[in-house]
């Protein structure tokens, strides 16, 4: 009966580690494993709510939302008054750092701590496993910011985020891998029932009171009892108990904060250099353009970041111009900056980032020949745009994608890159 509920996908659920609290450390260049902090308005008084401690505050038996008051007096804890622009500043930084591994379509930003990643198909690309990608992300994270992060494996969103919540803080490597086949041994034997995601203490009681302990004695209930006593939570209890989750990440809302700068990063798995790596930003530059086409945006400022293979060094530099949507002036600028700051060293990461956005103006033509040319070449690439979204994005493609140095075509066929009905 519950097979045909079952997805079978690879989704990772990322959580940063005391999130406020790494950051603060981090900052301070102290280790969030060893030093007693506490994010916290002390000046507010002792009612004041702590919003993160680090893990050996944690080990007093304080944990985030008590209250000051409630802490136990020891001169050796550190007061971080709470700086949420700089914590949502780290977590786009972080952000950034996941879309050098997955596209952002594949991106579920679930809080200022919490994704989730839906990389089913990038493991063939990447050949890799899913746990050797999730090490590799954690470990950039790690490398990029300084923060820990732990991370969940499933064949679907809850049971991705259980293994998260439940195993991964226990494990090594901050990583855990839970399918269908291991949740007798792994969800079915946890209790107090408010341990299980989505279960509350007034929840618990009420379970208990049907006589339902632990999560298996859910799992293993009467739904149509559950149903009778919770209505449709009852369903989705007996179901979560099971593993059963119909959450698509694909039709998960995306924010709509507007965005202040797009970018497209990429970790690269061979060598780079001068010339090769040119293929690689003329390839970003197309996409960025058509992204600043379908929100009929241009930009000012163009930022270009080249990393060197082994961590030799890297730079990230940027460059104001006149605003502009022309991947022929992106393209242009991004060489300028590059041939300005390159040292021969073989690259293994490239990204480009466009700020300082604003509305694109609708121009007619004129009598202009430089006008003229613009606005066909504008006409054109929208042209090309539709095209692209109705046959996928590698339907139209430069020659130089074809070329040895391309990506587009590769990573096109294995993430995705062909709409689905022109699949068939």
């Amino acid at each position: 009966m519950l097979e045909e509920f079952r997805i079978y996908r690879k989704y990772l659920c990322i959580d940063l580690k005391s999130f406020y609290a790494s950051v603060e450390c981090h900052e301070r260049g102290l280790d969030i494993f060893k030093t007693k902090l506490v994010v916290a308005d002390i000046s507010t008084g002792k009612g004041a709510i702590t919003l993160a401690v680090t893990p050996p505050v944690k080990a007093l038996g304080v944990n985030s939302r008590s209250r000051l008051f409630e802490l136990p007096e020891d001169k050796d804890i550190i007061f971080a008054k709470p700086r949420m622009k700089r914590y949502l500043e780290v977590s786009m930084n972080i952000l950034n750092v996941y879309m050098q591994f997955v596209d952002f379509k594949d991106i579920h930003v679930y809080s200022i701590d919490e994704v989730f990643l839906d990389v089913t198909n990038y493991l063939s690309y990447y050949k890799v496993s899913a746990r050797e990608l999730a090490k590799n992300i954690l470990t950039e994270v790690l490398k990029q910011t300084g923060i820990y992060a732990t991370c969940g494996i499933g064949p679907n969103m809850l049971i991705t985020k259980l293994a998260l919540d439940i195993e991964s803080k226990h494990k090594k490597d901050f990583i855990a891998e839970w399918d269908y086949e291991n949740l007798p041994k792994k969800l079915w034997i946890v209790a107090p029932l408010s341990k299980m995601w989505g279960i509350g203490n007034r929840l618990e009681e009420r379970l208990n009171k049907m006589g339902y302990f632990t999560v298996g004695d859910i799992a293993k209930g009467s739904i149509e009892d559950l149903d009778k006593e919770f209505g449709f939570i009852g369903s989705e209890l007996y179901f979560h108990a099971n593993g059963i989750d119909q959450s698509d990440l694909t039709k998960l809302p995306k924010s709509t904060q507007k965005a202040k700068s797009i970018g497209q990063s990429q970790v690269l798995h061979k060598d780079y250099y001068q010339t090769s790596i040119k293929v690689i930003i003329k390839e970003i530059t197309d996409n960025l353009c058509k992204k600043l086409r379908e929100t009929n945006k241009k930009t000012r400022t163009i930022s270009l970041f080249i990393g060197y293979k082994n961590g030799e060094g890297e730079f990230n530099r940027q460059k104001t111009i006149k605003a502009t949507s022309s991947a022929d002036v992106i393209y242009k600028t991004c060489l300028k900056i590059f041939n300005n700051n390159y040292e021969y060293v073989a690259i293994r990461k490239v990204g480009i980032s466009l700020s300082n956005l604003q509305q694109e103006e609708y121009s007619q033509l004129s009598f202009l020949k430089d006008e003229n040319t613009k606005e066909k070449e504008k006409k054109l690439m929208k042209s090309i745009d539709k095209i692209k979204n109705k046959y996928g994005s590698t339907s139209i493609l430069r020659g130089i994608s074809y070329s040895e140095s391309g990506t587009a075509v590769e990573r096109g066929d294995k993430i995705g890159g062909h709409n689905a009905e022109w699949k068939k």
